[in-house]
């Protein structure tokens, strides 16, 4: 397991959706978070706590496409797996 000093997701709640600040989001998340989860293997579990950085992560052709799992989440999934 390792943390990434990743930089920002850009999202920062709903100003990423916004279509004014659209770009500026996807430049934030390219910066250092997209190409670091690129970066990783595709059996990596990526995991992000906020609900808009998980959005920024997966969104299909501007992001990174691979899901993000809140802690809380890997954690019921390692409980129930147990």
């Amino acid at each position: 397991m390792s943390e990434l000093d990743a930089g920002c997701c850009g999202m920062a709640g709903s100003f990423g959706f916004e279509s004014e600040h659209y770009d500026v989001s996807m430049t934030v998340g390219e910066d250092r978070l997209f190409p670091a989860i690129e970066a990783a293997d595709a059996d990596t579990v990526v995991v992000a706590t906020g609900v808009s950085c998980r959005q920024q992560i997966f969104q299909i052709f501007h992001g990174t496409e691979r899901n993000a799992w809140h802690p809380v989440q890997l954690l019921w999934e390692a409980v129930a797996v147990a």
